[in-house]
């Protein structure tokens, strides 16, 4: 796919994204669910275009790392569907424990922060990233890599991966049946998100929620959750939110979970 195709692509990918966001504000004001609040989403924005911008800057970066890992791939995969499938559930593997590690190391928490420090749960909530994570992604997905999968086929999987979750972030999807516990769903998600003290360091995959059955991290949701980190209320400053967790970390001040 070349850059215009890419750049076409990922408009159209951009216009539904807000076009379900603002369904769901529709939704949330004629049903008064109360799940937008103005400075929260404009947070949530503010983040969400300075983690667009770093994506851009990072490129480089992140190809550079990628590719050149690849030329010491031990079993060198061709290209194929069967390959980018294995990618992707490799992935989600990978993605399952760096989400979980990101909850119990400090250092990782620290970049994971800010997506846990609202206290809404909406669409907009989903791209709450922080700034720098794109200069571990390459790091995250490097056993990938060097085992042999293509890393075009790892960097395509890991964007997948965190679309997908996307939709987990809402409340206007209730539970999805016997989809429970084999995908993530909303349900599941807003558990992961809760700060409820049955909730706390539950439910960490991306696309599939095998590896927290298999792993012992799953939970179902039985009461709304309590969004947020335990500590409550930060900021709506985008550059505190995004930051606050590498000063609480200089700072030894990291007590607290999410």
């Amino acid at each position: 796919m070349d850059i215009d195709a890419r750049t076409t692509f990922g408009g159209i990918i951009f216009i539904f994204l807000l076009a379900l966001v603002v369904l769901e504000i529709i939704w949330s004001w004629r049903k008064d669910k109360k799940v937008y609040n103005t400075k929260d989403t404009l947070a949530n924005l503010g983040i969400f275009a300075g983690f667009q911008l770093t994506k851009i800057l990072f490129f480089g970066f992140q190809y550079a790392i990628m590719a050149n890992l690849s030329k010491f791939a031990l079993f060198p995969m061709e290209s194929s569907m069967w390959v980018f499938l294995i990618s992707f559930l490799a992935v989600d593997f990978v993605y399952y424990w760096y989400h979980r590690l990101s909850h119990k190391i400090k250092l990782l928490w620290a970049f994971h922060l800010v997506h846990h420090s609202s206290l809404f749960m909406n669409l907009t909530v989903s791209y709450r990233l922080n700034w720098l994570s794109a200069l571990l992604t390459p790091f995250v997905v490097a056993p990938l890599i060097l085992i042999g999968l293509p890393f075009e086929f790892v960097a395509a999987s890991f964007g997948l991966n965190l679309l997908y979750q996307f939709f987990l972030h809402t409340e206007a999807v209730g539970k999805l049946g016997f989809i429970e516990g084999i995908l993530a769903t909303p349900s599941a998600h807003r558990v992961h998100h809760g700060s409820d003290e049955q909730y706390i360091d539950k439910n960490f995959g991306g696309v599939f929620m095998v590896w927290d059955r298999i792993f012992g991290s799953y939970q179902p949701e039985t009461t709304r959750p309590t969004y947020g980190i335990t500590t409550g209320f930060i900021s709506n400053n985008p550059f505190v939110l995004v930051f606050k967790g590498f000063v609480d970390y200089l700072k030894g001040k990291m007590d607290y979970k999410g």
